[in-house]
């Protein structure tokens, strides 16, 4: 099972952007599928995008399509969730998550958790 970190949140204005980083150990990085989770106060933890293990898939929920953009570079065991076009509606903890199975990352129950990072924005 692999390990996973999360960084790059903070507080931006509403418009500005963010790059946030997972970094995995532990076993090799490639072999998983990884998507990005998101839970805004009072609300359902909630799939964001999810990437192939060599990229050649992705998939994006509606409210992330054309602003976010999910990558990954697996010599660097490290994915990518580039965040554009901030609102305030995208205060959450955003979450990284790792599964060898495209079908557990998609509905939430991935084998592989980070412990969450905040993006907070103001209006």
């Amino acid at each position: 099972q692999v390990q996973l970190v999360e960084s790059g949140g903070g507080w931006v204005q509403a418009g500005d952007s963010l790059r946030l980083s997972c970094t995995a150990s532990g076993d090799a990085f490639d072999n998983y599928v990884m998507g990005w989770f998101r839970q805004a106060p009072g609300k359902e933890r909630e799939l964001v995008a999810a990437i192939s293990w060599n990229s050649a898939s992705t998939h994006y929920e509606d409210f992330a399509q054309g602003r976010f953009i999910i990558s990954r570079d697996n010599a660097k065991n490290t994915g990518y969730l580039q965040l554009n076009s901030l609102t305030s509606e995208d205060t959450a903890v955003f979450y990284c998550a790792a599964d060898k199975l495209w079908p557990k990352v998609a509905s939430g129950k991935a084998d592989s958790w980070g412990q969450g990072t905040q993006v907070t924005v103001s209006s």
